[in-house]
């Protein structure tokens, strides 16, 4: 009936058209009849009731209509049917119009009822005003209790409706996040490991002649390089297929006590690296951990990729009470302020927005610039007390 409230309207108006037939009948019936043609009755029932087919989609229009309807079928004392219909138009302007509308309807059935009753039912003034009163009372209040449910299941709809909303923007919000996390870690993976092997492989090209064992260096620490990435690549992709939480066996996931290694491999690669670190860099949080090797990893690897031959790297990373400093730097030629427009996007792609993003999940901050004189500086601040 919800999903198709003409149903129901329709079936309310054929029960109250066979409620007015049935009187009509039985005054017929009556030993001295005081009853209209039945082509005068039937015709003025239907008349009446078709109205309330549209009640709900149109109750306005509907009360008014069963309104004009009522005067002249309550003038010729046609039945009951005048009353309930008018009854029902007062309830469902109630229930889906609000009180406004219905009082002034109700003033109308007020006025037209009262001058009716004056006029052609003199010696039962009384009575149908009492049965005027009841029902059109018993009707205002009806509404009032089933508009006030309705209004109730509407409020707990929409509120249902908000939170599964806001759920669904939650996850969207968590798989974005989550695929932004992972796309950090397989650029960070990758880049570093391709910028490795393609500086080691087009140094052993130009060494396997000349120097046979630099050239065997390098293979090597493209063969390392290259399982360290693959271990990587396959731990990321054991935290994807891993939905089950099962404890899978993984490879160990690097972490600031791993900068020696990378410094080294750098340096093998190329580019000398000198490695400071002041302070106790154990015990820190798992994720600034890996923070301050993913962002040492991409800065030497841009290094590597941009700074030109001959340059140097210097990594520093100093612990204060609550923050880690990371500071990397190069001299590298290619790296000169002039070159970089004061309004102009910064180089480096997806691994400074990647650094950059890295610092602030751990609510800390990223800086990236020239240095006056020449080379690249990239400097991060992580605070260690606001670690998820």
């Amino acid at each position: 009936m919800r999903a198709h409230p003409m149903v129901g309207d329709s079936l309310l108006a054929v029960l109250l058209a066979l409620l007015d037939l049935l009187v009509f009948a039985i005054n017929a019936a009556a030993p001295f009849p005081k009853v209209h043609p039945w082509y005068v009755t039937v015709p003025m029932d239907l008349v009446m009731v078709l109205p309330l087919v549209f009640r709900r989609r149109a109750p306005v229009l509907t009360a008014y209509a069963v309104l004009a309807v009522s005067i002249p079928h309550s003038v010729l004392q046609l039945g009951v049917g005048s009353l309930f219909a008018s009854a029902i138009a007062l309830y469902t302007l109630v229930v889906y119009v609000g009180r406004k509308q219905a009082a002034w309807y109700l003033a109308a059935q007020l006025v037209s009822t009262g001058a009716q009753t004056a006029l052609m039912w003199r010696t039962q003034t009384v009575s149908a005003l009492i049965l005027f009163t009841v029902t059109f009372a018993f009707c205002w209040l009806l509404g009032e209790f089933v508009g006030a449910r309705r209004a109730y299941h509407t409020e707990v709809e929409a509120r249902l409706h908000l939170l599964e909303t806001e759920r669904d923007q939650a996850s969207r919000i968590a798989v974005a996040e989550e695929r932004g996390r992972i796309a950090r870690e397989l650029h960070d993976v990758v880049a570093h490991a391709v910028s490795v092997i393609v500086v080691q492989a087009d140094g052993a090209s130009y060494a396997v002649r000349k120097d046979p064992d630099l050239a065997e260096r390098a293979v090597h620490t493209i063969s390392a390089t290259g399982r360290e990435a693959l271990g990587e690549l396959r731990r990321l992709l054991d935290v994807l297929r891993n939905e089950d939480g099962i404890d899978v066996p993984r490879t160990p996931q690097p972490d600031a006590q791993s900068l020696a290694d990378l410094a080294n491999r750098v340096s093998e690669a190329g580019v000398p690296v000198r490695l400071q670190v002041e302070g106790n860099l154990a015990g820190l949080p798992t994720g600034v951990s890996l923070g301050i090797y993913r962002i040492v990893q991409e800065s030497l690897t841009n290094t590597l990729k941009h700074a030109g031959p001959g340059a140097r790297a210097h990594v520093r990373i100093e612990r204060r009470e609550d923050v880690i400093e990371v500071t990397v730097t190069d001299d590298g030629a290619g790296r000169a302020r002039a070159l970089v427009p004061a309004d102009g996007p910064l180089p480096g792609g997806n691994g400074v927005i990647g650094m950059r993003e890295r610092a602030h999940v751990y609510g800390g901050s990223l800086d990236v610039g020239p240095l006056p004189g020449g080379g690249w500086r990239v400097r991060a601040s992580l605070p260690v007390g606001s670690a998820p």
